[in-house]
């Protein structure tokens, strides 16, 4: 099994990069089939997303848009328990279709206050994709549409995730070892 060093913590290989592209092909599938004729605006959650949207987009039969928020909750292994927006959307989002871009959902709190704040702004729809679901740990009350793997509550790095920054850039996910 392949094991990781980052930072003072070790990894082991989790999901390889040919499941996640396996995963990624099955999720394009279903948007293309949802938004056949249609445009909507993608909207990648950063930093952590930036590889699954970048994957996820260029293997679409459509032209999407696609924008950037950055919020951000996590501090070393765990959540803060709180949202805080470092970069906002700028575009203008009444009467469209979203699908909003992020890595994984774990508690549920930052896609709680990203839709909150994408409602406000009155979109046709908003749909959810991300690549990994703690259902584990999930503590909200909405539907997630497009899910790549459900995992257990475990810390994972890799294939834009991070551990205090580091990581990211792994192709694989690799989870923390116990």
């Amino acid at each position: 099994m392949k094991t990781k060093h980052i930072k003072d913590k070790d990894f082991d290989l989790f999901i390889t990069d040919d499941q996640i592209k396996e995963s990624i092909d099955k999720l394009v599938k279903q948007i293309n089939t949802d938004y056949a004729g249609k445009r909507p605006l993608f909207i990648c959650v950063l930093n952590g997303a930036f590889m699954f949207a970048s994957d996820l987009i260029k293997k679409l039969d459509f032209f999407p848009e696609i924008s950037f928020v950055k919020v951000s909750s996590y501090s070393g292994l765990q959540t803060t328990g709180s949202v805080k927006k470092l970069i906002g959307l700028n575009e203008d989002i009444k009467g469209r279709d979203i699908i909003l871009i992020e890595d994984i959902i774990d508690s549920g709190l930052t896609m709680k206050y990203l839709l909150s704040e994408l409602k406000d702004r009155e979109p046709s729809s908003i749909r959810l994709a991300t690549l990994l679901f703690k259902p584990g740990s999930f503590q909200a009350k909405y539907a997630i549409d497009y899910i790549g793997f459900e995992i257990p509550n475990e810390f994972v790095v890799g294939y834009g995730m991070d551990y205090d920054g580091y990581g990211r850039n792994l192709p694989d996910i690799y989870h923390l070892k116990s």
